[in-house]
């Protein structure tokens, strides 16, 4: 058992399966990973993953991969591929892939056997009409006219439903259990419903197709699943899921166990919703960096390493709230501190003239590539007579506060001298285009004359400057809890991705697009001063490479505790 699955000992799941270990000595423990391939997976799914795969490999079981491919009108093939590259990238390996689809022979079968007990029947009744009969909370519902059919008809027109003699919408079939219970989802659930759509596993020959719920319970018994773990919206599901275990002759007995699903601030975790951004253009797809799917963290620079360490510190519990979002920036900023390059990009630049040096002065300085891990080894920076600085760090009206570069005034240049700004040059629209400054060349590595230490800031040569694009992302939402907003697209925050066009250290380019054209993984770069960024392999190309920002330097949640 390693240290990191250990962790994973100290919630009640683990605890409820730890006792029956112990009362079992032959107990052979089997979990698994159920996603609907309708859509990309998220971090919520992440906690799922790492809980089933986790506590697989701590009790020496196994943990398969189940599509729950039950509704063809939902799912593709794509979602299927994107899924599997996910749970691979983030470092699991699943025991066996299995598709509910696989199982419809079988779920046919158990759905006859319930009509043959009197347990289930084939209904007429429109959508809106068994939603209106269900009735609510506060009142119980009413029997459908078509719950006393005989078995032998209800066989029959089951049979005529898997013909398809009837339309979409026309029959169903239900489980006949309660219309008064306390658990609306046990008043007479749809257990079959019918859709004239071509399926992704099994083409065109089922016409029928059964819930989620229906198959969802037998698809574990079959697979021999000890433990099947879901989020808590299918507490009250619970019962039905036994009800149906319960009346079947399925050999093996599943145990349902719920724990509370991910809620992330500032984010939303519908696939239903997510689908709404994409469609309406407010987001690029399912990898855009700023929604919180897998695709689109990884592409915005997390790592699996601190994906999975998120999901090890919010923990596994019963209790629902809602996580900082600050906490997941802690888990991949600590990572991306220990292994990224430091080097230094203007995103926003501006010319800095050096007019007592020659132009032909060109200085080589050799710089570390991490201050603290000698290990990441070293790279060389260009000093010449005009460099670039950074918009920012460049006011012509000041107060006493600014500690930045400003006329008549002097600041140090990461690695290099110290400079006094001037003079400064501007366009016809009274813009800055050129900030013209004296280089002291007795000050590398010693104090100025006046033996103060000003402020530091970064610079690239323009010798040395290659084009870049920079993606400064921000929250998609501009509200904690978009999730509970009916009209949620209401709250998008417009300044959610800003673009900078600005340069980074030509030496560096160059390992890069060796990196793309091999299709080497991700580059993880700390822009001195700036943050931590990662190369885009998506959009970056050959004369211009795009960075997205993974998250800046301060660690806001670290600070809080």
């Amino acid at each position: 058992m390693n240290n990191k699955t250990k962790k994973y000992t100290n919630n009640f799941i683990s605890q409820i399966i730890n006792k029956d270990v112990n009362d079992n000595e032959n107990l052979s423990l089997k979990t698994r990973f159920p996603p609907e391939p309708n859509g990309y997976l998220h971090i919520g799914h992440a906690k799922s993953i790492c809980l089933n795969f986790e506590l697989a490999q701590l009790y020496n079981g196994k943990c398969n991969l189940r599509f729950d491919d039950t509704n063809p009108l939902k799912e593709n093939i794509k979602y299927i591929s994107a899924i599997k590259n996910d749970i691979n990238w983030l470092g699991y390996k699943w025991h066996n892939i299995h598709y509910s689809s696989e199982y419809f022979p079988k779920l046919y079968k158990y759905a006859k056997e319930l009509i043959k007990k009197g347990l289930a029947y084939v209904d007429q009744l429109t959508k809106e009409q068994i939603r209106e009969y269900r009735g609510t909370l506060k009142q119980p519902g009413i029997n459908s006219p078509y719950r006393n059919r005989t078995i032998q008809e209800n066989i029959k027109l089951f049979k005529k439903m898997k013909r398809g003699d009837f339309s979409e919408g026309e029959a169903s079939l239900r489980a006949k259990i309660d219309m008064k219970s306390a658990f609306i989802v046990m008043r007479d659930p749809v257990i079959y419903r019918i859709i004239f759509s071509e399926h992704h596993q099994t083409k065109k020959k089922w016409c029928i197709y059964p819930m989620y719920d229906f198959a969802h319970c037998i698809s574990d018994a079959i697979e021999g699943i000890t433990h099947s773990l879901c989020t808590l919206e299918f507490q009250d599901n619970k019962s039905l899921y036994n009800w149906i275990l319960k009346n079947t002759s399925v050999k093996k007995y599943p145990q349902q166990y719920e724990f509370s699903r991910l809620n992330l601030e500032f984010c939303i975790l519908s696939k239903r919703k997510l689908s709404i951004l994409i469609d309406k253009k407010l987001i690029t797809g399912w990898n855009d960096p700023r929604i919180p799917t897998l695709s689109g963290l990884r592409r915005k620079g997390y790592t699996p390493s601190s994906i999975k360490n998120f999901c090890e510190k919010i923990g596994i519990t019963k209790q629902d709230n809602l996580i900082e979002f600050s906490m997941l920036e802690h888990c991949i900023r600590k990572e991306l501190n220990k292994t990224s390059i430091r080097t230094m990009a203007i995103l926003e630049p501006i010319k800095i003239f050096l007019y007592n040096l020659d132009k032909n002065h060109e200085e080589k300085f050799t710089v570390p590539n991490h201050p603290n891990n000698p290990e990441l080894g070293t790279h060389e920076i260009i000093f010449t007579n005009i460099i670039y600085i950074d918009r920012l760090d460049f006011k012509e009206k000041y107060n006493k506060k600014y500690k930045k570069l400003k006329l008549g005034g002097e600041i140090r240049l990461r690695y290099a001298y110290v400079i006094k700004a001037e003079k400064i040059e501007k366009d016809e629209n009274n813009n800055i285009v050129k900030i013209i400054c004296y280089c002291d060349l007795n000050t590398l590595g010693k104090k100025t004359k006046n033996n103060k230490n000003p402020s530091v800031i970064h610079w690239i040569s323009v010798k040395n400057s290659f084009p870049a694009e920079f993606r400064l992302y921000d929250h998609l939402f501009n509200i904690k809890n978009p999730e509970k907003e009916k009209n949620f697209l209401s709250y998008i925050n417009p300044k959610s991705l800003i673009i900078k066009n600005g340069f980074i250290e030509k030496n560096i380019e160059k390992n890069i697009e060796k990196n793309i054209e091999k299709n080497i993984g991700e580059n993880f770069f700390q822009f001195e001063r700036i943050g931590y960024f990662c190369i885009d392999n998506i959009d970056s190309k050959k004369d211009k490479l795009v960075f997205n920002r993974t998250v800046s330097l301060r660690d806001l949640w670290n600070l809080k505790k």
